[in-house]
């Protein structure tokens, strides 16, 4: 590459909005990662987090000693603002309420730090204009993202395409149910499966009523109806290693297994239920409770033995109760098709969501701006 040709890519963007790209790929990985394993571990996010904050730290000192107008300089320090000290907030408390994994809530984290104005990126230097402009709704495109919002919080674009590019899997997700003639109150946030599928998946088993919202007749009711929650999966592998028994094996001699005088004296170690891909240690190799204690035997009033493993490894066990383990496993060893919610990991749509914002930018905002919605 020429001088010229190395000079007018560096025109693309400034080298910060440049480095900026590095995200693209990182959340590709690790969506693809939360895909396979559903787990994130703390450190992949360190390396995203220093250069954020990097970043971050050189355009403030920049733009403090730029000679620029004060209105800017007020501008940008708002926009870091809002961006750090709402979205971070923000995904706390929905992580907090249950709304956001841990996951989620660390990559929000990041974005506000890496991403609290709108990149700029002079896609007219590269010649592909032309390629953006053909977006619905854009008229020119000579910079990308094409649609910028009044307030030019880029963070905050990403959480809302996010979210919009999240509300299309509910919809996809009964569009399939309603072709293979599964019909539920869930089948928006929930697929049927086969029960021997159930230990080679990651969600969490459902239970619809069987009767009409219509013949609700109190408040406690109305709370049962919508009460769909039955087990998690990795719960349910958690009990299966812990007890040393295949689900199969539950399912052949259910009242046996029921009875809790049939638990282990020794009970293994429960692992974090991650799915096993080859036949070895479990994903990451963590351990929830080392297992060697012989758990406190309950009589008949705990079928399944649930309480005493809950009890056995400090009820860590994703936030499952004894009741949600025995309704789960009532249903595994009788039901041959269960219905289970996959909970798509939030990182998934937030890839998504990042890669319109870097090129269209705010659908939202355009959304609203079509409807003359905005000011």
């Amino acid at each position: 590459m020429d001088a010229t040709a190395s000079a007018s890519v560096f025109e693309f963007a400034t080298l910060p909005d440049l480095l900026r790209l590095l995200a693209i790929p990182f959340f590709g990985a690790v969506a693809w990662r939360d895909i396979k394993t559903r787990r994130v571990p703390n450190r992949t996010w360190y390396p995203l987090a220093a250069l954020a904050v990097f970043l971050l730290v050189w355009e403030s000192y920049t733009v403090m000693t730029a000679d620029i107008h004060p209105v800017l300089r007020q501008q940008f320090f708002i926009q870091v603002g809002i961006s750090v000290l709402f979205l971070i907030p923000l995904s706390y408390l929905f992580w907090r309420i249950g709304g956001f994994g841990g996951a989620d809530f660390k990559a929000f984290a990041v974005i506000a730090v890496l991403f609290p104005t709108f990149p700029a990126y002079e896609v007219h230097q590269l010649g592909v204009d032309g390629v953006f402009a053909a977006l619905p709704g854009i008229e020119q495109a000579a910079t990308l993202p094409a649609v910028e919002t009044a307030i030019g919080v880029f963070s905050i674009t990403i959480l809302t395409n996010t979210v919009l590019v999240g509300l299309l899997y509910p919809v996809a997700l009964a569009g399939k149910n309603t072709i293979r003639g599964y019909l539920s109150p869930g089948m928006f946030i929930a697929r049927p499966i086969r029960w021997d599928e159930s230990t080679e998946e990651y969600g969490t088993v459902l239970e619809f009523p069987d009767h009409r919202l219509r013949d609700v007749r109190s408040v406690g009711e109305l709370r049962a109806y919508f009460n769909w929650r039955q087990l998690d999966l990795d719960a349910l592998r958690m009990y299966l290693r812990w007890r040393g028994v295949s689900l199969e094996e539950l399912r052949e001699d259910p009242a046996s297994y029921r009875d809790p005088t049939s638990l282990p004296d020794e009970p293994n170690p429960p692992t974090d239920g991650a799915i096993v891909t080859d036949g070895g240690t479990p994903a990451d190799g963590e351990l929830i409770a080392d297992g060697g204690t012989e758990p406190a035997r309950k009589e008949c009033d705990d079928p399944w033995g649930a309480e005493a493993f809950l009890e056995d490894i400090e009820y860590s066990a994703y936030g499952t109760t004894p009741e949600e383990l025995r309704a789960g496993l009532d249903s595994l060893t009788s039901d041959d098709v269960v219905w289970i919610s996959p909970g798509i990991p939030f990182i998934v749509p937030l890839f998504v969501g990042l890669l319109v914002s870097f090129t269209y930018g705010d659908v939202l905002f355009a959304l609203l701006d079509a409807l003359n919605m905005t000011a």
